[in-house]
């Protein structure tokens, strides 16, 4: 993309790129939030409230602030919360702690770090050429005929499941019954679920934010989130991962165990300066104002799911998930990418980036000022 990018800036100069195509945030932080940081960071000035190392884990007040606002009434303990620099250098940790000899089942389409780090830690196999696909990985269909979630009875026994809900790229909100399913299924075949929630926050519909609100999730899970996308802490770099103590090896270890082992030797815990953010994120006024701003986003997200409806094209996402999934029947993703590039300077992401399933869809980003996302969508009734 970057290539694509670059070669049309060459060639166009005068180009005024509209870039919606990575999910990064655009809107300011709430000043709640800034101002708890500003703080912590003055407060370094002093003999009073310098701090240096902190637990690697995270600050306790932190992690029960994650356990009270995102998981109350399901169970999850303050210290099964690992807080980290962000939910995509914790998938890379869980891969670490998996190891090469796991067989692991992704959803196609969804997010590529998933892939991509089973390909560094030695689990993917031979890639084929023909396919798209890494022979020893199972990719899990999840397109409109199946309501993007994968059809279970034709999925094969893997040691781990990846499941991003809401999804990226479909913006997918996987049902209670779902995530019923899937927990079954788990159970069943003796698998762990790695469940990526980092956009809960933008859930609509009343799907649930966590698969830890399915009894017996604790028993073969773990979740893995973020304060990127919800908190525009992209640049900030904070996230958690949830590891409960019901989850065990099938000698009876506790996993948790093992993943604290990996945290405590592979980093040294997330900026007490992000953390203090992090707290004030969760606060009532932060929480509040950070609403507002998911709000925004949502709404720009229902605006392009209008435009391009109105064009013709069938549209998915946008409902639960800042992400519009825009499918282009019996056309090559990189292509349509390459044309709305070239006629409109606008700057999306091919579907088949996000794997073989992904081919004649391009995915929309709903991040971004509401006057840039008028004009993107100007240009494209022009174009299309």
């Amino acid at each position: 993309i970057s290539r694509h990018e670059s070669e049309h800036l060459r060639k166009n100069p005068d180009a005024s790129l509209i870039r919606l195509g990575i999910g990064d945030t655009t809107q300011p932080i709430p000043d709640t939030i800034t101002l708890a940081m500003a703080e912590q960071v003055r407060g370094l000035s002093t003999i009073q409230g310098y701090r240096g190392y902190g637990a690697e884990q995270g600050n306790m007040p932190l992690r029960k602030a994650i356990a009270g606002k995102f998981y109350q009434d399901m169970g999850v303990k303050a210290n099964e919360i690992f807080v980290s620099d962000g939910a995509q250098c914790d998938i890379s940790r869980l891969q670490m702690l998996l190891g090469s000899s796991v067989k692991v089942a992704v959803q196609d389409p969804s997010f590529p770090a998933y892939i991509d780090s089973s390909v560094l830690v030695g689990q993917a196999g031979e890639l084929e050429e023909e396919t798209g696909k890494y022979g020893n990985i199972i990719y899990m269909n999840c397109g409109p005929e199946n309501d993007f979630f994968p059809d279970l009875s034709t999925i094969p026994r893997t040691d781990i499941i990846f499941l991003c809900s809401p999804n990226n790229p479909t913006g997918h909100a996987a049902s209670w019954q779902q995530l019923k399913q899937l927990v079954e299924f788990a159970k069943a075949n003796g698998s762990i679920i790695v469940h990526d929630s980092a956009y809960a926050a933008y859930i609509r519909d009343g799907s649930p934010r966590s698969i830890f609100a399915i009894p017996g999730a604790k028993e073969v899970a773990i979740e893995i989130s973020s304060f990127s996308k919800f908190a525009g802490f992209t640049g900030v770099r904070l996230g958690w991962t949830v590891v409960p103590e019901e989850l065990l090896y099938s000698n009876g270890f506790p996993v948790i165990k093992d993943f604290n082992r990996i945290v405590c030797t592979c980093f040294n815990g997330a900026s007490n300066i992000a953390q203090a953010g992090g707290l004030a994120c969760l606060s009532t006024d932060g929480y509040q104002d950070l609403c507002k701003v998911i709000d925004y986003y949502m709404e720009n997200a229902k605006i392009l799911v209008d435009g391009f409806t109105s064009l013709g094209w069938k549209v998915y996402g946008g409902k639960n998930a800042p992400y519009i999934w825009v499918h282009f029947p019996g056309m090559s993703s990189w292509n349509v990418f390459a044309e709305i590039l070239k006629k409109t300077n606008i700057v999306t992401i091919p579907g088949r980036g996000f794997g073989p399933a992904g081919e004649e869809y391009i995915r929309v980003s709903a991040f971004g000022q509401r006057e840039i996302i008028l004009e993107a969508l100007r240009r494209l009734n022009s174009f299309l």
